[in-house]
C-alpha cells in the first residue's frame, strides 16, 4: 500500500507569516477556498529578499543567478563551502548543487524582515507557536545567536529571536550540509544524478520525510519515473492543498528528471 503523505507538510516559509496573520484575524483555520485566494494573491505579487540580490515570486522562478548569495556556494568566512562535485566512492552526489540551492531559496523565502534590516522569527501558522521559524526556514536550535554571544548552550528559535542576513545565510549553508547527508544516507549506493540529488534535498528540506517517503523507495528501486510522480503527492498543509506546495513539488520533479 502506498505511503500516504503527511498533512503536516508546512507551506512555503515565505508565506507563513501571511497565513499566520490571516488565521489570527479570522480566529479559526482556513477553508480551501480561502487558501486558494491567498495563494492567488501571492501569484500576482513579487517579493525581494533583502540584501541577497535574489528576486522571488510566489509562482516560482525569477530573474536571478543560481549562484546568487548563498553562503555555502560562494564561500564566506566561517561558513563551509558546499561543493557541487562532492561525490561518494560509487560516484553518487553527497552535496547539493547550485540548482538545488536556488530552488530552495526561491520557495522558502527569507522572512520576516524588520525595518532595521534584521530578520525576526515567526510562529508556525498552524499552531500559532512552535515550531518558530527564522530566515530560510530554520527551526530548532538558535546556534547563530549562541555563536554571536559566545554561549556554549544553545537556546531555541522562538519569540524574540533576531538574526542578520549573514546569520540566516550561514544557517542555511550548515542546514543544507545536514539535509544532504540525510539524503545521501537514505539513497545509499543507488545511481543518482546531481539533479536528482538536488531535488531530493529540496524535498527533504521542506518535508523532513526522505527516510520514510515512498518517493525514496521508488528511487532506490531505480524506478525513476515512478519516483518523479511521487513528488506531487506531498502538496498539503493542515489538510489543505496549497498551490505553493503544488508548484514546489512540480519544480522538484522537473529538476529530478532533468539532465
Amino acid at each position: 500500500m502506498p505511503n500516504v503523505p503527511s498533512d503536516s507538510t508546512p507551506p512555503s516559509n515565505g508565506r507563513k507569516p501571511i497565513f499566520d496573520a490571516v488565521r489570527r484575524i479570522l480566529g479559526r483555520g482556513f477553508r480551501q477556498a480561502e487558501v486558494d485566494t491567498i495563494d492567488d494573491a501571492f501569484d500576482n505579487s513579487a517579493e525581494t529578499c533583502h540584501d541577497t540580490g535574489l528576486e522571488t515570486r510566489a509562482d516560482g522562478p525569477a530573474n536571478f543567478s543560481p549562484l546568487d548569495s548563498v553562503s555555502g556556494v560562494s564561500g564566506v568566512s566561517g561558513v563551509p563551502l558546499i561543493r557541487r562535485d562532492k561525490r561518494s566512492e560509487n560516484g553518487a552526489p553527497m552535496a547539493i548543487g547550485a540548482e538545488g540551492i536556488a530552488l530552495i531559496k526561491r520557495f522558502e523565502g527569507c522572512a520576516r524582515l524588520r525595518r532595521d534590516g534584521l530578520i525576526e522569527a515567526y510562529p508556525d501558522p498552524g499552531t500559532g507557536g512552535d515550531p518558530w521559524t527564522i530566515g530560510w526556514g530554520a527551526t530548532g536550535a538558535d546556534d547563530q545567536s549562541a555563536q554571536e554571544l559566545g554561549h556554549k548552550q544553545k537556546a531555541r528559535i522562538g519569540p524574540g529571536t533576531v538574526w542578520t542576513q549573514a546569520q540566516c545565510d550561514a544557517r542555511l549553508a550548515s542546514d543544507l550540509v545536514r539535509y544532504a547527508r540525510d539524503v545521501a544516507r537514505a539513497i545509499g549506493k543507488t545511481p543518482t544524478t546531481q539533479a536528482q540529488f538536488d531535488a531530493l534535498v529540496s524535498f527533504h528540506y521542506n518535508t523532513g520525510a526522505i527516510a520514510r517517503a515512498t518517493l525514496t523507495k521508488r528511487h532506490n528501486a531505480r524506478d525513476y519515473a515512478a519516483a518523479a510522480a511521487e513528488f506531487a503527492r506531498w502538496n498539503k498543509a493542515g489538510g489543505k492543498v496549497l498551490k505553493g506546495l503544488v508548484r514546489r513539488r512540480a519544480e522538484e520533479a522537473k529538476l529530478y528528471v532533468s539532465k
